[in-house]
């Protein structure tokens, strides 16, 4: 399994979006930030399905409260996971993984609520804007690391290479990627590269899913210039 880690500009079309699922045709996932596929989520459905490529990001649906959702698109241009935020967790299942979510500031404002689930082997946390502050940048890197051992699960996220959190004049952008035993693999601040992370299960249950416990190999590749 091959995640595609990006931090795109805010935009309003999906150009970064469609640039790097052509440059990574190798990637079964990308995640993006929360907010980032805006009102393009049928647009987002048929880069899914063009490049056979899952997308995990963040939209809006401006007429509802909260109006943020998590969002998952599989490979054939489906929505087969969309959550409104600071709801109870959900999941899917990919090549025998089990995958779920956190949007932005649900991670020190409610934790990961996996309250009926089970276990989970990757938790994908889409970020909005950057950090404003360092002291905020070492808080939710440490909640991701709680959560990481908790779960016992692989735990990633990203936000977006520019924007300000109610007009703060700081913003730190952020990636990273830790392991369940709680190991920081990956943690970016002020760096925007696109980074892939090559996860391998070892030791799969009959029928190919995956079981609790199941060791997991994981390398951090970085790709090319910041944004």
């Amino acid at each position: 399994m091959k995640i595609m880690i990006g931090q795109p500009k805010l935009e309003q079309a999906l150009v970064q979006l469609e640039e790097e699922l052509r440059s990574h045709p190798e990637v079964d996932i990308l995640l993006y930030p929360e907010g980032y596929l805006n009102q393009n989520v049928e647009e987002a459905c048929r880069l899914a399905a063009r490049y056979e490529t899952m997308i995990i990001s963040g939209h809006r649906r401006l007429d509802e409260r909260p109006k943020d959702r998590t969002i998952i698109i599989n490979k054939a241009g489906e929505i087969v996971l969309e959550k409104a935020k600071y709801t109870p967790a959900a999941l899917i299942v990919e090549q025998g993984w089990t995958i779920s979510t956190l949007l932005c500031d649900e991670i020190v404002l409610q934790g990961f609520r996996n309250e009926h689930i089970g276990h989970v082997h990757i938790i994908m946390h889409s970020i909005g804007v950057g950090m404003f502050s360092e002291e905020q940048y070492v808080e939710w890197l440490e909640k991701a690391r709680q959560i990481a051992m908790t779960e016992q699960s692989i735990i990633m996220g990203t936000s977006h290479a520019d924007g300000s959190y109610r007009d703060c004049d700081t913003s730190i952008p952020i990636a990273y990627c830790i392991a369940p035993n709680g190991e920081v693999l990956l943690q970016s601040r002020n760096d925007t590269r696109t980074r892939i992370i090559d996860l391998e299960l070892i030791g799969i249950e009959d029928g190919g899913k995956a079981a609790t416990g199941t060791s997991v190999n994981i390398s951090v590749r970085h790709m090319g210039k910041s944004v």
